[in-house]
This record gives structure tokens, C-alpha cells and sequence, in this order.
């Protein structure tokens, strides 16, 4: 078994929407539309600067906002759609406090039906212009922001660092969650975006529902393997997590049907296809949504 067993989970597509070089309104338009579109996810990003240049040079500069804010109005404009953070930094936020924001969206998200929507996705973090320029540390949990500012403890860090603080912040954030007042309305999907074989895949096999990465089949397929020893480690099965992967705003991934059908002999059920403003172009998503529609 190369990975979870095919066909485990229901094939669904989602977008990611990346909030940069454009405005909320054009964001929240996106969404809608996605969700009108048919997909399964639409998801959002955790940075404070652009990634990527809309059409001319030097622009990393432009428009951008926050990742759960923008997350909140969403939970407000759609009605169908499961979304979140493609995927949160652990060290931006205390974990008990991120629980809370996380609570708080899902409640938003359950209009009408009572039951929310929301999906936390968590990572370690990696760009160094977000960690420099809003002061955010490494160090503990919790820590993180201006009681770290000055000390060496400020800035990315080691990527051990990163994965220490990572590793101690997500059992933090699933041990908050049952003790909050009101509860989350169902247990909130954790989605855990990453592929270090010794240690991430570890906190995904250990606390994870769904594992989202980028990769050629090659790869891919040999990290589905590391998880599912990770998973046999601890005695789980590794069929319960949803694999994801997809396109980034930076070119990586995969967004075309015909890659995606070997993906799902992989094992691989979700895939989520980046776009951005200005032009929020969402061929590619039409077209594996045609794909997932064709099969059923």
C-alpha cells in the first residue's frame, strides 16, 4: 500500500485563495463564486506580505490581509463550503488563544445549520519576512511576539526550532478546544500541512485528519509511505487521514486532471488549486471539477 487505501475518502477539490493584491471585497466575491462553482474547500493563507508579483517587479510590497479575519468574514459569506488556513503558523499566535479564535469562526460558520465548517489547518511556519518584521519568535509557545522582541529567540529560526515549538503547540491547541465555553460546534478538522519524514509526519499520524503537501508522484508516494509507518508506530490506521495536495501560488503541485487521477492511486483524495488576485483566473479549478464530477 503506497497510501491510504484509494477511494477511502470521496475525491474533492478546493481552491485557495491567496489574500494578496486585491481587496476584501474581491476576496470575499472569490469565495462565493467558489462556492457556487461546486468545490469542497476554499481555504486562505497565513502571511503578512505577498508571495508572489501580480505584473510588475518589486511588488511584494502590495495589498494583503490578515489570515483569520479575512477567515471570520468568510464564515459569514458562504453557506456550503468547509474553509481555513492553508495553513496557520503555530508560532503567530499563543495555541490556547488560536483554539479560540478557531471556536469562535466555527460558531460563525454554522448559521442555519447549526453545525460549522471550519477546517484548522497548522503548520510550523516558514517565511522569513513574516517572522522579522512582526517580531515573532521561536522559542516556547506562547512566547511568541513582543516578549521575544530583542531577544535571539526573534526572527525564523532553526527549522528544529520551528518543529520544537510546532510539536508542543499542536497538542496545546486540541487540549484547549473541549475546554472552551461555548465548545466548538463538532470536533474541528486539523489539517496539517508538511513533509519532514522524522518529525512532522509524526505529529500528523499522531493528531491529524487531513495531510497536506506539495510533490511529484515520486515523492509523494514515499512520504505516504513514512506516514503510514509513522501510523503503524502508534497503531492507526492510516486510511482515516485525508491526503491533499494540489497547486501553490508559486508554482508547485499538481492541478490538472490527468495528474490528479494517478494521485488518487496514491491515495491522495483532495486537491486544492491556488489562484490570486488580480486576475483570480479559476480555469484550473473548472477543469478538476469536471474531472471529479465525470467520476462519480
Amino acid at each position: 500500500m503506497t497510501g491510504a487505501r484509494a477511494e477511502q475518502h470521496p475525491v474533492r477539490i478546493g481552491v485557495q485563495l491567496a489574500p494578496q493584491h486585491g481587496t476584501v471585497a474581491q476576496l470575499l466575491d472569490a469565495a462565493a463564486r467558489m462556492e457556487d462553482l461546486g468545490v469542497d474547500l476554499v481555504m486562505g493563507w497565513d502571511h503578512f506580505f505577498p508571495l508572489t508579483e501580480p505584473d510588475r517587479p518589486g511588488d511584494h510590497d502590495g495589498a494583503h490581509f490578515e489570515a483569520f479575519t479575512l477567515l471570520a468574514a468568510m464564515a459569514e459569506r458562504t453557506h456550503r463550503v468547509e474553509f481555513g488556513p492553508l495553513v496557520a503558523a503555530t508560532p503567530f499566535r499563543n495555541p490556547d488563544l488560536l483554539a479560540d479564535m478557531a471556536r469562535t469562526i466555527d460558531h460563525i460558520s454554522a448559521k442555519g445549520s447549526g453545525v460549522g465548517r471550519f477546517v484548522l489547518g497548522l503548520g510550523a511556519g516558514w517565511n522569513q519576512r513574516d517572522f522579522e518584521e512582526y517580531g515573532f519568535g521561536v522559542g516556547e509557545p506562547g512566547a511568541a511576539g513582543l516578549a521575544t522582541v530583542g531577544l535571539a529567540t526573534v526572527g525564523l529560526g532553526t527549522v528544529g526550532q520551528r518543529l520544537t515549538a510546532f510539536e508542543a503547540a499542536v497538542p496545546r491547541v486540541l487540549a484547549r478546544m473541549p475546554k472552551l465555553t461555548p465548545p466548538p460546534t463538532r470536533r474541528i478538522p486539523i489539517l496539517i500541512g508538511g513533509a519532514g519524514e522524522r518529525r512532522t509526519l509524526r505529529v500528523v499520524a499522531e493528531h491529524a485528519d487531513l495531510w497536506h503537501a506539495f510533490g511529484d508522484e515520486e515523492t509523494l508516494r514515499h512520504k505516504s509511505m513514512v506516514l503510514n509507518e509513522h501510523c503503524a508506530a502508534i497503531g492507526r490506521d492510516p486510511a482515516t487521514i485525508e491526503r491533499s495536495t494540489g497547486t501553490s501560488v508559486r508554482g508547485l503541485g499538481v492541478g490538472d486532471p490527468e495528474t490528479a487521477e494517478r494521485f488518487v492511486a496514491l491515495g491522495f483524495s483532495t486537491f486544492i488549486v491556488a489562484i490570486s488576485p488580480p486576475d483570480l483566473d479559476d480555469t484550473p479549478v473548472r477543469a478538476l471539477l469536471a474531472w471529479r464530477d465525470r467520476r462519480g
